[in-house]
């Protein structure tokens, strides 16, 4: 099966740059047909979008900046966001004026390729690669291949709780998903919490007796949730002056696979603008049919069916 990256993976690797090193190579991968990346410079007033090639100038005229802009049914705004950042293209001509030549671009003829023989064969359970696009405070865009969006909703990030889905991305980042769902237009929705592994898995990173640093995800007045990984949080007991966000030094007390419990004493607790940590995936490729988060001693189960 092709595969297509999100845009912004391939513009510089050598077979890229080679590609947009000289007329002669661009006319090679016109041939070809290659899909090449390049980073949008300018969008003129009728929505053009103007490419550095390096060597020579190139335009993706606006009917060719993406599926359905000639429909109607997406909007120029799918244009103008992308200046100043890497598209993908085919060549599909050149023009000569006044003695200078300019590549024609097309990056509707990548996105249809990459939905006919990549996203229509993708399947619940599938995981594939993503760059995070945009930020909402209900889910994150991600781009799948060639500038095709997929939501990502935020209950589906992890399985500990945040309050915004910029507690864990940022714009421009590269993750991993899995297809959580296809709807009958072929839409995609993603998940994430899949991927980062077990409660096992992660409180086996972690042991009685050690301090270790956590994020204040919730106060009940029953206690104070602290999340030690992405997919694993523990219980201190309450305490006044502790907030949601806050930083903390954490004792590990026990540990409880049967009920799923971390017992913590908070040693510390502060505010601190920490940059996020990049997810750590015990997961990154091939198939899930179903995933099982709680351990098989746990009478409850928490588990994801594709």
């Amino acid at each position: 099966m092709k595969i297509f990256k999100p845009e912004g993976q391939i513009i510089s690797t050598e077979e890229n740059k080679r590609s947009l090193s000289s007329p002669f190579s661009l006319r090679d991968a016109y041939y070809g047909e290659s899909v090449l990346e390049g980073r949008v410079i300018r969008c003129d007033g009728e929505h053009n979008l103007h490419v550095d090639l390096g060597c020579m100038k190139g335009i993706i005229p606006r009917i060719e900046g993406a599926t359905g802009i000639e429909e109607g049914t997406v909007r120029d705004i799918a244009l103008i966001s992308r200046v100043n950042k890497p598209v993908c293209f085919v060549i599909t001509g050149f023009r000569t004026e006044n003695g200078e030549t300019t590549a024609i671009l097309s990056r509707r003829k990548v996105q249809q390729d990459c939905t006919e023989t990549y996203i229509s064969s993708l399947c619940p359970g599938d995981v594939i690669p993503a760059t995070v696009t945009h930020i909402e405070g209900f889910g994150v865009f991600c781009d799948i291949g060639a500038g095709i969006s997929a939501l990502m909703p935020i209950d589906s990030i992890s399985v500990s709780r945040i309050p915004h889905p910029s507690a864990r991305f940022t714009p421009g980042q590269n993750i991993f998903a899995v297809v959580k769902s296809v709807d009958g237009e072929g839409r995609i929705t993603l998940s994430h919490k899949e991927l980062l592994g077990t409660w096992e898995e992660n409180a086996e990173l972690f042991n009685v007796g050690e301090t270790v640093p956590g994020i204040v995800r919730s106060v009940e007045k029953y206690g104070i949730f602290v999340e030690l990984t992405p997919n694993l949080a523990g219980l201190a007991e309450f305490s006044d002056g502790v907030e949601p966000g806050s930083h903390a030094g954490v004792y590990i007390k026990s540990i409880i696979p049967s009920k799923m419990k971390i017992k913590l004493i908070i040693v510390d607790c502060f505010d601190a603008d920490y940059p996020a940590s990049p997810p750590r995936y015990f997961i990154n490729d091939g198939h899930i049919d179903r995933w099982q988060y709680s351990p098989d001693e746990s009478p409850k189960i928490i588990e994801s069916e594709f």
